[in-house]
């Protein structure tokens, strides 16, 4: 008895393995657990990329038809929500480019871009920023979105999506350093410019 109970649990796959094999089936049903558990990270991850409501939201369609297209080449050893993240990312910076041909690779250069560094509080006014007023305060917000998309993104990943650092480097494509560094300058950022407003 004992030795059937032990083959059994052998051939039982994990549960990343299960995911892996609904999503290189296609399975629709799969597809609409996973964005109803991840739509607001994940909208909520594109807008603060975008500072636009509507970039976000074909953004949003386009990473999920992408979760769909390629499916076969999700890996189990990583925790879905990361790709997810590495893909939404990698969409969002083809957009850009798409945008502007002479755009740069990086969160860094782009913020260079007038299109990208000038977004008005209007366009921002969403359920992302609503939902950050109730949990944080006015100033807090104002504060991290006049940080560099660099120190804001890896912010968002950290204390919104709550990622790992491991997991930051992996959807931001940067070795665990730069991660480290771009998370401690962040923070220092913030704090100046949350002691500045107090001031």
């Amino acid at each position: 008895m004992g030795a059937t109970i032990f083959s059994l649990s052998i051939t039982m796959p994990s549960e990343a393995q299960e995911l892996t094999r609904r999503l290189r089936r296609r399975d629709p049903d799969l597809l609409d657990q996973l964005i109803e558990q991840y739509h607001y990270r994940l909208f909520r991850y594109l807008l603060s990329l975008t500072g636009n409501r509507e970039a976000a939201e074909d953004l949003f369609q386009e990473t999920w038809i992408r979760v769909l297209e390629r499916g076969q080449q999700y890996n189990d050893k990583w925790k879905f929500g990361t790709w997810l993240f590495t893909i939404a990312r990698n969409l969002f910076l083809d957009f850009v480019r798409r945008k502007n041909p002479l755009a740069g690779s990086s969160l860094e250069e782009l913020e260079q871009m007038p299109e990208f560094s000038e977004r008005s509080a209007s366009e921002t006014s969403s359920p992302f920023d609503l939902q950050t007023q109730r949990e944080e305060s006015e100033g807090v917000v104002r504060a991290l979105e006049r940080l560099p998309a660099g120190y804001r993104e890896v912010l968002v990943l950290r204390f919104q999506e709550d990622l790992s650092l491991e997991e930051i480097a992996t959807v931001v494509a940067a070795p665990l350093p730069t991660i480290k560094s771009r998370l401690y300058r962040g923070m220092e950022a913030l704090k100046d410019l949350l002691q500045g407003g107090r001031a």
